[in-house]
């Protein structure tokens, strides 16, 4: 019986597992971003969505107030620090502190390749969103979490982080930044009750790769060979960055986790 009871304690947690907890997700506005900002609602969230994409962005703010959810848009550049310090401001000012930070903004683009063909121009564009738009959201938000009492961020790297992939240098040098700054800041923030992890997808299906993969049939013939378990789902991502923002994974840090369909086996 007191087994029991504690199950049924925790499935009442579960069900609004980040109730009274402040989120800034930055790549609200498409794949992973939105159905992680659909999650963090229905779990009871306080949601700040950024993205540089007004429309997706305000009917994404406009679809989760209507399910009676509280969210807030913020057009927003991740490689500006202006913009990024007032995404925390936004959330401070709007829901009175600050507990998570989801960095989900990046990706990939036609542009990337081998080293020796890509251009510089794309080089920097990639780390100025992939990589320095993280550092940035951390350095500005780490304050603010910790006189929250402590908190999660959760980052966004890649399995071409962890495993050679041929032909995105650019991304993979960015993502790779993204894994080590993950761990680096783990370890200085652990004491002060900040947990700091990463998810390192696959191939997931989201718009922009889906678009991609129809231009190449070798593209798609790649994929459904590195990835025996198949493409993965935005959602899919998002229960994990569910779980690193909640209270769940309180002894958690420093970690990387991968959901890639069994590519990096």
């Amino acid at each position: 019986m007191v087994y029991m009871a504690k199950v049924a304690q925790s499935s009442r947690e579960i069900m609004t597992i980040l109730a009274d907890k402040t989120a800034i997700i930055f790549g609200a506005a498409g794949g992973i971003g939105t159905a992680a900002a659909t999650l963090f609602a229905q779990e009871g969230a306080n949601l700040v969505l950024a993205d540089s994409e007004s429309g997706g962005g305000d009917a994404l703010r406009d679809l989760i107030t209507k399910a009676k959810g509280r969210a807030v848009f913020l057009r927003t550049d991740v490689s500006s620090p202006d913009d990024m310090k007032s995404a925390v401001a936004k959330a401070v000012g709007e829901f009175g502190r600050l507990q998570i930070i989801f960095n989900c903004a990046g990706g990939s683009s036609p542009a990337d390749g081998l080293i020796d063909a890509v251009d510089d121009e794309e080089f920097w564009r990639t780390m100025r969103v992939d990589l320095y738009g993280t550092w940035l959201a951390c350095k500005h938000g780490i304050p603010e979490i910790e006189r929250a009492g402590g908190g999660s961020i959760v980052n966004m790297t890649s399995a071409v982080a962890l495993r050679a992939v041929h032909g995105i240098n650019a991304y993979t040098a960015a993502k790779g930044g993204v894994a080590a700054l993950t761990r680096a800041i783990a370890t200085g923030y652990a004491s002060r009750g900040i947990r700091v992890n990463a998810i390192a997808p696959g191939a997931v299906r989201t718009p922009r790769l889906i678009r991609m993969l129809e231009r190449s049939e070798e593209a798609r013939s790649a994929v459904s060979a590195k990835q025996p378990l198949g493409m993965v789902e935005p959602i899919e991502v998002a229960r994990m960055a569910l779980y690193l923002a909640s209270d769940q994974s309180r002894t958690t840090t420093g970690q990387i986790f991968t959901i890639d369909g069994g590519a990096t086996l």
